[in-house]
């Protein structure tokens, strides 16, 4: 079976990010698997704007991050959260790059994650990322939300076991049909 190399990433700026980590987690279970994890702070793109746009165009980090996906097989992205939004680093990384080419995901497999202090889990951002994702292009195979991270996550595992056993389903599901 020949190695699928898989971009993982959480989609926040925060050095402590616990999406970064569970995007991690998540993207290490997948077998036959050759994970890249990429960092949102190593974008560091000014604030996307038209007027910067043409006077600018697009800037080169926006364009390699644009790269990277077209050279992947799959992605693993965790959402965080901020008042029920995308995180603005994510944001202005997807407007950038999307500036080329609207399609930006590529039509990649995709496994999309959220994860938050909080007992929802980043619902909110989940879904309606996953309903915009289509329209840039996004084929979301799983999706999972992981809530209480701090309670219900560890190197060793997802420690509740419902929650453990329905994302090592998700995992499977996005797996099988990896290709």
């Amino acid at each position: 079976m020949e190695m699928k190399k898989i971009i993982a990433f959480g989609a926040s700026n925060s050095k402590q990010s616990i999406n970064k980590k569970f995007a991690a987690y998540v993207a290490n279970k997948l077998e036959n698997v050759e994970v890249q994890l990429l960092d949102l702070n190593d974008y560091d793109l000014p604030l996307y704007s038209s007027d910067l746009e043409v006077l600018s165009g697009v800037p080169a980090q926006a364009i390699a991050f644009k790269k990277l996906i077209e050279n992947c097989d799959g992605l693993v992205i965790s959402l965080a959260e901020h008042n029920g939004m995308v995180t603005t680093a994510f944001k202005n990384v997807w407007d950038w790059a999307s500036r080329e080419e609207m399609k930006i995901w590529q039509d990649k497999p995709m496994f999309l994650l959220s994860a938050s202090p909080g007992g929802r889990g980043a619902a909110n951002v989940l879904r309606t990322v996953k309903d915009l994702l289509p329209h840039f292009g996004g084929n979301v195979l799983a999706d999972f939300s992981l809530p209480s991270f701090h309670e219900n996550f560890s190197e060793a595992g997802i420690k509740d076991p419902e929650l453990a056993q329905d994302l090592a389903n998700k995992i499977e599901q996005f797996q099988e049909n990896l290709g």
